[in-house]
């Protein structure tokens, strides 16, 4: 078998998955390849990645996406904001903040919560620096506010809107062995498990044979 090459959008943590892909297959290398959010498709559909852990929605068209899990969406604020002081926060709570919207952003909105600021950061890693500069707040998946930690930001888990999913996507017309062992190891399949037709469920043992030796008839009961 060739290596396998896998693409992961930023915030993505594939290392349990690949631990258990070397315990698994030891003679195969996986390479990780990070890739930008919105190159992710196409790297895939190009086959420059076998397979890619992206953020949905995406233009399905030509793929195959296996949703794996939603991630919990939040504010991203400086550590001094008075909204630190709630546990979580509302669309309503950010109605008066300004609010930045960066050109990467991952979320499936209608329309931004908040002021938006007209210019637009390129990129998640740019508006993160701007929210320290007190520009103005950020709404990120939870993975990606982690990824850009800062000692004087912090955020708040946002409720009432998008969140992000992220799922393992491949070539629809193209589905290969290592794709298909990928595929067991992040819907936690056991290293015996297949992804092929369920094995038929084990036949009943036939009850056992009467004897061949004839009934004894029963007794007449005697009349009084």
């Amino acid at each position: 078998m060739t290596g396998f090459r896998l693409g992961y959008v930023p915030g993505v943590t594939p290392a349990k998955w690949v631990r258990i892909w070397t315990e698994r297959l030891p003679r195969v290398p996986l390479e990780l390849v990070q890739v930008s959010a919105a190159e992710a498709p196409d790297l895939v559909r190009r086959a420059e990645v076998d397979a890619v852990l992206l953020r949905l929605p995406i233009d399905r068209i030509g793929l195959h996406a296996i949703p794996l899990y939603v991630e919990q969406t939040v504010v991203v604020v400086p550590k001094d904001h008075l909204m630190t002081a709630a546990e979580e926060v509302t669309v309503d709570d950010l109605a008066d903040e300004l609010m930045l919207y960066p050109q990467d952003d991952v979320l499936d909105w209608d329309r931004p919560p908040g002021r938006l600021i007209d210019d637009r950061p390129a990129r998640t890693g740019d508006a993160i620096e701007l929210v320290a500069m007190g520009t103005g707040l950020l709404v990120v998946p939870q993975s990606l506010a982690r990824l850009h930690h800062r000692k004087d930001l912090t955020y708040r888990p946002l409720t009432g809107v998008p969140e992000s999913q992220v799922a393992l996507s491949w070539p629809e017309d193209e589905t290969s062995e290592l794709v298909e062992h990928f595929i067991g190891i992040v819907r936690g399949r056991t290293a015996n498990s297949t992804r092929g037709p369920a094995t038929p469920k084990r036949q009943k043992k036939p009850a056992a044979q009467a004897s061949r030796q004839p009934a004894r008839p029963k007794k007449p009961r005697r009349r009084r």
